[in-house]
């Protein structure tokens, strides 16, 4: 898997286990919820998101093809 497919699986993770325990736990998880949409949001506009950094620093590749850029691959 590369970089993208990881910042969707790890977000999606984030929202889904949030809003169990706001539904099971305390309303207050919905402000997880608040703060990764609005970290979704920061990052489509600045093109720049903390998580990718991380995962990059893990040792994540960035593309599922060998050799090529992510932006090349359509």
């Amino acid at each position: 898997m590369n970089v993208e497919r990881y910042l969707r699986l790890i977000a999606g993770s984030f929202i889904l286990i949030a809003a169990v325990l706001a539904w099971t736990v305390s309303l207050w998880f919905l402000a997880f919820i608040a703060f990764v949409g609005l970290n979704l949001v920061q990052s489509a506009v600045t093109d720049w998101c903390p998580m990718m950094a991380i995962l990059r620093k893990a040792g994540v590749r960035d593309s599922d093809a060998p050799g090529r850029a992510a932006e090349t691959i359509v």
